[in-house]
């Protein structure tokens, strides 16, 4: 292959990459290159809703990350899934709509990050949607990303919403509309009872487009840089040939919170004594590039259930399986039409709060075993409660394990950090029980599981927390956005000190959005195609002028 060259290359075809590109090469003036490790997204379990159990584990399209040992976790290593085929992560995650509160924009804006703000990103998440439930004021239709309610009413979730309501949340038709707070059922990028990732959603419509090239198996290894500008990138194949491409007017990175800083650092844009030390030659000294790594921190609780209704009853049957199959194959219906987490729900754990700062899932199954490389479910009927802190304190770091540009990153949390880290989650942990104890659910309890109603003291909570919490795979803010040196890019997403280089993905965060990370990062890639093209238009009439 003979080095070619594009006007804009894109390295990650993930939630942001593949927005960027789609909406780079739309008007055909451009050409644009899409780089993306993984493979193409034939894997049939990633269309299925219900799939995303299977390439939870899967690692032909699943990077399978683990961090580094967790000193507040008693050394604990966690599993990270991040997604390794088109679409990114878009490819596998829970797709659960949520775009955050209003308020984790504004704040972004009060830190500096001017056009961040709520009323700035509202157009680019309406822009992106095609909202089944029709347009308002929060939502509009025609846009690439199919947005669907569930497919039904589901019993055990009905009782669950019946028992938060009794335990005193309120219902909550839209998380994604005037209010986050309550209780309610999620949407989910879906159509059809098919996952709608980014790569369905805007690279489908855009292959054919001759400005357009998608490269699968092309692992980007490092941005080339030329006297302080991006210049283009070098990658490696999958039969592991080295190439370069050369980018006439801008490199966007969109590896995501773990790819993203881990290529800054191999380019040499990133900690110096850091690069020093894995022998990589120090091009720009940038302390901020993989520091700031904030995460959603999240712990699972589990019930037997008194009645065969959970998808452990599927999974632990034959029988239910086939005809799970056949049914989801003739008719895009039964439990395969759906992801499984049906409801959940926001609230405070501190009335004097102003937002929430904790979301709890309801997850229609229960497991005995749930590891990087299988998830057992229990033997019996069983459901999860999971309460996930969703404004932890603490902040990690993503460096280089290596300077071998194949190997995994370094990925350190700082969960725990605080006295409210954890005084949140064993909140969330009561609450959680609450709910479960509420007249609405007790016909479906038979036992708590996990913790385990001996459990009692918080002490013996929060040695659970320790054993058991982990990472709940909504990382951001390793490029973080701001005006300052505690920053790697502008409000504009372009790379502090580096010309021609801009990253765009839930690595650009200040800080992580309460709530599911897939909307966000979606709008961030639409908003960054937008100044990208505005950019480019202003340059070519500054150069006609």
């Amino acid at each position: 292959m003979q080095q070619e060259t594009y006007d804009f290359i894109v390295t990650g075809a993930g939630s942001a990459g593949a927005v960027i590109a789609a909406r780079l090469s739309e008007s055909g003036r451009y050409s644009v290159l899409l780089l993306e490790a993984g493979p193409p997204d034939t894997n049939p379990w990633i269309h299925i809703p219900l799939g995303f159990a299977k390439t939870f584990i899967n690692p032909d399209v699943n990077w399978k990350f683990e961090s580094a040992p967790q000193p507040q976790l008693g050394n604990r290593r966690l599993y990270l899934p991040r997604g390794k085929t088109l679409g990114g992560t878009s490819s596998i995650n829970g797709m659960v709509y949520i775009r955050g509160n209003h308020a984790d924009y504004d704040e972004w804006r009060q830190r500096g990050c001017v056009g961040w703000d709520w009323d700035s990103v509202l157009p680019f998440f309406r822009k992106a949607q095609n909202q089944a439930r029709g347009e308002s004021e929060y939502h509009a239709t025609g846009g690439p990303l199919n947005v669907s309610d569930q497919p039904g009413r589901f019993e055990l979730s009905d009782a669950v919403l019946t028992a938060c309501e009794q335990a005193g949340i309120p219902r909550n038709p839209d998380f994604n509309g005037a209010q986050q707070e309550g209780c309610g059922y999620y949407q989910t990028t879906t159509a059809n009872r098919r996952r709608w990732s980014t790569a369905k959603a805007y690279l489908d419509p855009a292959r054919s487009r001759p400005n357009l090239t998608i490269r699968t198996g092309a692992h980007a290894t490092r941005v080339l840089l030329t006297d302080g500008r991006a210049t283009g990138v070098e990658f490696a194949t999958a039969e592991g040939r080295r190439h370069a491409a050369t980018a006439r007017a801008e490199v966007i990175v969109s590896g995501g919170t773990y790819g993203s800083p881990q290529l800054l650092q191999l380019s040499g844009l990133g900690p110096g004594q850091h690069l020093q030390d894995m022998g990589i030659p120090v091009l720009r000294d940038m302390p901020a590039v993989g520091s700031n790594l904030h995460d959603h921190f999240n712990t699972y609780m589990s019930w037997r259930c008194t009645r065969p209704i959970t998808l452990n009853d599927l999974e632990n049957s034959w029988p239910r399986k086939i005809a799970a199959g056949i049914r989801y194959g003739l008719f895009r219906s039964g439990p395969m039409a759906s992801n499984g987490i049906h409801a959940g729900l926001f609230t405070r754990t501190d009335p004097r709060l102003e937002r929430p700062d904790l979301q709890i899932n309801l997850l229609e199954w229960s497991t005995l075993e749930r590891t990087k490389d299988r998830v057992i479910p229990h033997s019996f009927p069983g459901f999860t409660l999971s309460p996930v802190h969703l404004k932890p304190d603490g902040r990690g770091t993503v460096r280089l394990a290596s300077p071998d540009p194949l190997a995994p990153p370094f990925i350190l949390f700082d969960f725990l950090r605080t006295d409210y880290d954890m005084r949140a989650v064993v909140t969330g942990i009561r609450l959680a029980r609450t709910i479960a104890e509420q007249p609405a659910l007790r016909p479906y309890v038979a036992e708590e599981i996990a913790p385990g109603p001996a459990t009692r003291s918080d002490a013996d909570i929060e040695a659970f927390v320790r054993q058991t919490g982990i990472s709940n795979h909504h990382p951001s803010s390793t490029c973080a956005m701001g005006t300052g040196t505690n920053s790697v890019v502008d409000p504009r997403l372009r790379v502090h000190g580096i010309a021609g280089l801009r990253v765009a993905d839930a690595s650009i965060m200040p800080s992580v959005v309460a709530g599911n990370t897939n909307a966000p990062t979606i709008m961030i890639g639409e908003k960054a195609a937008a100044m990208i093209l505005e950019d480019a238009r202003a340059g070519a009439s500054s150069l006609a002028a």
